[in-house]
């Protein structure tokens, strides 16, 4: 499968190198097409590895993960352009964070609206699916790494596309099912991004991000 990335920080390019090892042909998208940091993964994550702009490697995908930070996300997928993102699902892993004023960062918004909400509104024809935000990267893509049962979460407005990307997360990362909740539309993302607030504060104050939420007493689809 070819899936676009839009982003090359430390997520993007940690969801990539795992997609190439199970076999799928994954593009970085920028600003650029000679980004530094996509050059040194292509490098290294192998042939079925490639960088262009945001809007290549929105058109390269069939699937597409939204990778950049939440401040700037809305700029990044306009300039991957509307019709690159039709029809797809998009993947949102991003989190409304605000370091203007230091650590911890703030929410740049929460309560009554959502980043995925916003990516949602500005790009109608895609379908958007909240995942992945509320952990770090390494354990995104090996949820094994920490032990006990652990969740990931999913929302969207299309019940199809959730579906999707539920057995996608199984099939590519080897989250177990009975771990992934399904939170319902779209507006659960309010929800999920918040949850960074106390996510930030447990890294801060244990000093690991080798760690997880768990729902006791919820199974997917609950």
């Amino acid at each position: 499968m070819r899936i676009g990335i839009i982003g090359t920080g430390t997520v993007g390019r940690t969801l990539g190198s795992k997609l190439v090892t199970r076999g799928h042909e994954v593009m970085l998208g920028s600003r650029t097409r000679d980004n530094a940091k996509a050059a040194e993964w292509v490098a290294t994550a192998g042939e079925r590895a490639s960088q262009g702009t945001f809007a290549d490697a929105a058109a390269f995908g069939e699937a597409l993960f939204n990778c950049t930070g939440g401040m700037v996300s809305l700029q990044a997928l306009e300039a991957a352009g509307d019709d690159n993102l039709a029809g797809k699902v998009l993947i949102d892993v991003s989190n409304p964070l605000d370091f203007s004023h230091g650590m911890p960062p703030t929410l740049s918004v929460c309560n009554t609206d959502s980043i995925a909400e916003q990516i949602q509104r500005r790009f109608p024809r895609t379908h958007v699916v909240k995942s992945l935000n509320t952990l770090t990267a390494a354990l995104m893509v090996e949820p094994a790494r920490v032990p006990g049962p652990h969740d990931v979460f999913v929302c969207g407005n299309d019940e199809g596309a959730r579906r999707q990307v539920a057995g996608w997360l199984t099939e590519w990362f080897d989250w177990p099912r009975p771990r992934i909740l399904d939170l319902g539309d779209i507006t659960a993302a309010r929800g999920v991004e918040m949850l960074l607030s106390l996510w930030l504060r447990l890294y801060i104050g244990r000093g690991t991000a080798m760690f997880n939420f768990h729902i006791a007493g919820l199974s997917a689809g609950a």
